[in-house]
């Protein structure tokens, strides 16, 4: 259920509903008598598909019982935006209006997505409303801070769409690494040759951050060591960005301290040049012969450790795929492997996978990579629990 209270940012959430009934939700939009000054009923309608409601007294609202029955059928009401008006009424358990009321008669979770000026924000019955919504349970999502419809620029701008759909996603996903750091790695490593040339490979990093967005939803605490990709920073991940593999390892040697678990996707790069020119080298016709010497085997150092973390290594091949990642896990005594063909996923945004472990082989099934990264993470939380 979503509820709709009256702020500018009221038109966000006609985006955020077309991206939940996208990601398969059904959604039933509640509007506050203000909400309907920004964007009206029949938007949201055609977005839903479904009635608006924004009536206490409308009897035809489950019998004239609307003020509970409407969400007896809810997994979560969020309400986006939700004005400082709005959480008062919370904190102080008023239902003077629909939303309201069926905020204090719900049996499921209530998400809150404020969106108010900077200065209401910041003053103290707001930070009041604030913790004792949040000792009632409520969960809270964001604010986020930038350039306001006022004018002013700070804190209490509304999450964006998107991160409410994802951050929606995630608290539906079950918490099987609550509680747990992990650390990853993702992308590739760019060896420079000169100021403008360097050694990389096609990665694009998609998979190593999947697993990042995918370790959050589950309850861990994330840091993200990344090679240079064009890719968004899942909410709530802390990333650390690099460019070569001895960047790349001395950013995981900083960041390991802690970690419980530390799960290599980067597609490092083997080699690197012996010489990196101090300027451009001038095309000629002349052969170039480059001299290459082997980059630190950043997973293998961490796993050989006195107290290693729990450590999952990733073998992308071309060919010979069982043998060659398994020969990897035993050899670096990993405890998961993750193994694909560059043609089943490099790349790609779906990926078929093989896990390696000591009990053997398990194949996952074909499907979007954040998808194979859900089932990557229950792998691991139940290999963890075993041990």
């Amino acid at each position: 259920m979503l509820g709709v209270t009256g702020g500018v940012a009221a038109y966000k959430a006609a985006e955020l509903t077309r991206l939940l009934i996208k990601a398969g939700a059904t959604v039933d939009v509640v509007l506050t008598a203000a909400a309907a000054h920004f964007v009206g009923p029949a938007t949201f309608q055609a977005l839903s598909g479904r009635a608006v409601w924004n009536d206490l007294w409308d009897e035809q609202a489950s019998g004239g019982m609307g003020h509970i029955e409407l969400s007896r059928g809810a997994d979560a009401i969020l309400v986006a935006p939700a004005t400082a008006d709005f959480l008062a009424k919370l904190a102080q358990g008023l239902a003077d209006d629909l939303l309201a009321t069926l905020c204090l008669a719900r049996e499921c979770p209530l998400l809150v997505a404020p969106a108010m000026n900077r200065q209401m924000w910041e003053q103290a019955p707001t930070r009041r409303n604030l913790r004792q919504i949040a000792e009632d349970g409520v969960i809270v999502l964001g604010p986020a801070s930038g350039e306001q419809a006022c004018g002013e620029v700070g804190p209490g701008r509304m999450l964006e769409a998107e991160e409410l759909c994802e951050e929606l996603i995630a608290f539906f996903q079950p918490k099987l690494l609550a509680g747990r750091r992990v650390l990853l790695t993702a992308g590739p490593t760019i060896e420079a040759i000169d100021p403008v040339r360097g050694i990389t490979n096609a990665s694009s990093g998609k998979m190593g951050y999947a697993l990042a967005r995918a370790c959050r939803e589950a309850g861990a605490e994330v840091k993200l060591v990344s090679g240079p990709v064009a890719l968004p920073t899942p909410r709530g991940v802390a990333r650390i960005d690099v460019i070569s593999a001895l960047e790349m390892r001395a950013q995981v040697l900083a960041a390991l301290p802690g970690q419980d678990i530390f799960i290599a996707v980067a597609a490092v790069a083997d080699y690197r040049p012996a010489q990196v020119a101090s300027d451009k080298i001038k095309k000629s016709r002349a052969e170039l012969a480059l001299s290459l010497v082997p980059n630190p085997d950043i997973l293998a150092e961490v796993a050989a450790l006195p107290q290693p973390p729990f450590c999952v290594g990733f073998a992308a091949e071309s060919q010979n795929l069982a043998q060659y990642a398994d020969e990897k896990r035993i050899a670096k005594r990993l405890s998961l492997v993750v193994g694909n063909l560059v043609q089943d996923g490099f790349g790609g945004d779906s990926n078929s996978v093989v896990l390696f472990d000591g009990a053997g082989s398990h194949m996952l099934p074909t499907a979007p990579k954040l998808d194979v990264a859900r089932r990557i993470v229950a792998h691991i939380a139940g290999l963890l629990g075993a041990r």
